[in-house]
This record gives C-alpha cells, sequence and structure tokens, in this order.
C-alpha cells in the first residue's frame, strides 16, 4: 500500500522548548519532500530497532556529503516535527472500505431522519387511540394513573428524561431518535400544559388560533413558553454532544419561534416588512408573507451582528441563519406572493442576488465551506425558480405545444449549472490557497 506523508516543520524549528540549530535549520530548509521521506523513514527504522545502514547505503545518493552526526540530527529533527498523513492507493481495499464507511454514515443520517419523522407521524395519528385505550380499559386505578392532566406531566418528564439521558448513548442513530422524542415530547407537552388542552389537535389549533390572536397573554403561553423550553433543552443537547452539529439548525430555529412569538412584533411587523415590500401596500398578499417577511429583516440582522463579530464560536450559528434565509429569500421572491405589484416582485430579485452574492463573499473570505456550498445551491434553486417564472409570464407549463421544449431548456439549464458549481469549486476549493 502507498502512502503520503506530509512533514508540516515548526517554523522555529523546535522541540520541546529546545531551539535547533541554525546549521541544522539551514540544511533542513534545503531539502525537498522525498528527502525529508527518506530521512524520516530511516530514523523510524532506527526507532524500531532495525538495522537502518542498508537503508541508508541505497537511498544515500539523494543527498550532498555530510557527516552522520549531521544526518542523525536532520532524521531527529524531521522525525520529532512531522505529521503523518496515509492516502489508500486508488482501487485498493482500504480506499473501498473508506468509502463504504462514507456511504454508510449518510445511510446512518438518513435512517436517523426517517426514523424521527415516522415515530413523530405514529404519534400524531395515534396518539389519540391510544390515550383513548388506555382511559376505556385500565379503569379504575389506571384511569387515575392515564389522565389527560396526570398523563401529560408524566410524558413531560420523560421528554425531559430522553433528552438528559438520550446524551448518553454512544449509537448515533438510537441517540438522534431518543433525543429527538424527547424535544417532541417537551414541546407537545408543554404546549399542552399552558393551553391546558390535553388533546394534540386542539392544542395545534390554539397555537394556529393565538398566534393572530388579540390576547398577547395566551400568544406567550402556546407559542413563547414552549419554544424557550425546547430551546433550552437543544442548549444542553449541544453542550454534551457538540459533534452532532445539526443541533445547531434546530436552535436557531427554536430561539427564532421563541422571540418572534412575542406578541409585540405583531404590531411592529407593519413597520419591519416594508424593508422587503417597500412599493404599493398590497392588502391581497398573504399575511404570512407579511410576517415572513418582518423576520427575515429580523434575522438578517441577527446575522449581521454574529457575522460582525469575527469569532469562530458562532460559525455554526450563522450557517444555520443563513440556511433559514436563504429559505426565506427564496420563497419571499416567488411571483405567487406579488401578484398585485410587480414592483416589490422586481425589487425583492434584486435583494436577493445581493444577498446571495454577498453571503458567497463573506464565506469565501472566511473559507466558510458549509455557507459556501450553501450559496451555491441556494443560487442555483434560485436560478431555476426564475427560469420556471419566465415562462409562467406568457403561458402555463402544462398547456402549449411547447413544453417539451421548456423542459429540454430546463434539463440544459441545469447541466450549464452543473458545470457552473464544478468550476465554482475549483477556485474555491482548489486553486486558491486557503487563508
Amino acid at each position: 500500500m502507498k502512502k503520503i506523508v506530509v512533514f508540516i516543520l515548526l517554523s522555529c524549528f523546535s522541540v520541546y522548548g529546545k531551539t535547533v540549530s541554525d546549521s541544522i535549520a539551514n540544511h533542513i530548509s534545503l531539502l525537498n519532500d522525498k528527502q525529508k521521506s527518506i530521512l524520516y523513514e530511516f530514523e523510524v527504522l532506527k526507532k524500531n530497532g532495525f538495522d537502518a545502514a542498508p537503508f541508508w547505503l541505497k537511498n544515500k545518493n539523494q543527498f550532498p556529503q555530510f557527516n552522520e552526526n549531521v544526518r542523525d540530527e536532520l532524521a531527529k529533527q524531521i522525525f520529532a516535527n512531522s505529521h503523518v498523513i496515509y492516502s489508500p492507493p486508488k482501487d485498493s481495499a482500504i480506499q473501498f472500505w473508506m468509502q463504504t464507511q462514507l456511504l454508510t454514515n449518510w445511510m446512518f443520517y438518513l435512517s436517523a431522519f426517517i426514523a424521527v419523522c415516522a415515530l413523530i407521524a405514529l404519534f400524531k395519528r395515534y396518539w389519540g387511540m391510544l390515550i383513548q385505550f388506555l382511559i376505556n380499559r385500565l379503569a379504575p386505578l389506571l384511569k387515575f394513573l392515564f389522565s389527560p392532566v396526570l398523563l401529560t406531566y408524566e410524558l413531560l418528564l420523560i421528554g425531559a428524561a430522553c433528552v438528559f439521558y438520550g446524551c448518553v448513548i454512544d449509537e448515533f442513530v438510537m441517540r438522534t431518535v431518543i433525543i429527538h422524542l424527547g424535544l417532541f415530547l417537551l414541546w407537545s407537552q408543554s404546549t399542552a400544559v399552558f393551553t391546558k388542552e390535553y388533546w394534540v389537535k386542539k392544542y395545534v389549533y390554539e397555537i394556529e388560533n393565538n398566534f393572530w390572536g388579540s390576547d398577547p397573554w395566551e400568544t406567550v403561553k402556546t407559542i413563547s413558553f414552549p419554544a424557550v423550553i425546547v430551546t433550552l433543552a437543544l442548549f444542553y443537547v449541544l453542550y454534551k454532544v457538540p459533534e452532532d452539529i445539526f443541533y445547531n439548525y434546530e436552535i436557531v430555529l427554536s430561539g427564532i419561534a421563541a422571540i418572534y412569538a412575542l406578541p409585540f412584533w405583531r404590531s411592529l411587523e407593519k413597520y419591519i416588512y416594508p424593508v422587503l415590500f417597500p412599493f404599493v401596500k398590497d392588502d391581497n398578499r398573504d399575511r404570512s408573507i407579511n410576517s415572513l417577511g418582518a423576520c427575515t429583516v429580523i434575522a438578517l440582522i441577527a446575522f449581521i451582528a454574529l457575522a460582525w463579530q469575527f469569532n469562530p464560536v458562532f460559525n455554526n450559528i450563522i450557517s444555520a441563519l443563513v440556511s433559514l434565509l436563504m429559505l426565506s429569500f427564496l420563497i419571499l421572491s416567488c411571483r405567487i406572493n406579488h401578484k398585485y405589484s410587480y414592483r416589490n416582485y422586481y425589487y425583492m430579485q434584486f435583494v436577493t442576488v445581493v444577498f446571495l452574492l454577498s453571503v458567497l463573499i463573506y464565506s469565501y473570505s472566511f473559507r466558510l465551506n458549509e455557507i459556501i456550498w450553501f450559496s451555491l445551491i441556494g443560487g442555483s434553486i434560485f436560478i431555476i425558480i426564475k427560469y420556471m417564472e419566465i415562462f409562467s409570464f406568457f403561458s402555463d407549463w402544462k398547456r402549449g405545444k411547447a413544453w417539451a421544449w421548456k423542459l429540454m431548456g430546463l434539463a440544459g439549464l441545469l447541466w450549464l449549472l452543473g458545470k457552473g458549481i464544478l468550476y465554482a469549486s475549483q477556485i474555491l476549493f482548489i486553486v486558491t490557497p486557503a487563508f
């Protein structure tokens, strides 16, 4: 098997606080990578008790003339100040094994996501039937133990236990399922406690009704308080399991929900969303779009504030904010939301393009590869949506004889986007050095 050995020599050529002499440092600076590799292997043979003389005789013609003391010191310093990276040869068994591990890791991620979605769907579908069965069949003692009120508090404790003990599970899929089950129970049962509605369908209705309601306290109880509880639980999960970075996205989402559900935003929305919809007041635009526009402005301000900190601690949170902002801008820039005001529509296209370019430049400047990919993917989706909307101005995609040509154009556009992403990847990840 082949090995690629990369030597990273310390700038001061020091080992454990002892500075290397200028002569040795000069010798090392004149060696090429092949010579460093030979000296490294020579020192490995010596340290493992093998006779290194035959190896040196075989390779000594690769070096200029110097005595054995200089050779030994060079080999010692190179060995002490080197970092070895293993790269398997192409089409080898170990390369296949590494690729298999990468594939299975993604399969584990997908299985965890599907399991979480399925579990939530099963709860929504069968939870009421299960509770009703327990109440009807296990009376009288279990009727008391599993009464809607008492069961709600029991499930709330179970949710907290799932979050607390789920963090200590080593297996990724099981850990993810248990933690998300706990988060779901914390959200749903805390909502039930605050709304005093103990059935899923009823308190989901309360959430939808109270968000636009006139009673501020009801909005805080039904939306903000449960979101705060879930946010605190996610903080604990991130503290205990920092390697599961996708919780950064969830905590940003729950945090935004906790803050933006506060009632005073409803009165401020009319002053905030015109930043994105400055032309012609459109009473026909859905109220939820106005709320999304106001929330997007607030999230954009939070993103700029965090970005200006230049602190790598916030990188994951910034990535999460960027992903949500891109999704929001893609929704807000759709033509369906601006049927009666094309000036707002054109303005949103300009703002979306400026945002996408700004994020790409920012992520490239600080080598934030995850956000670079978000920018490339978000830009590609934006271009595809605009391509489809251009034809919607003149005709219906499903009608007419030109639909096949439109589809052919879409295929060509996807091909061009793929080529563009490959070219951009070479520039952003390969050709230019990291800062």
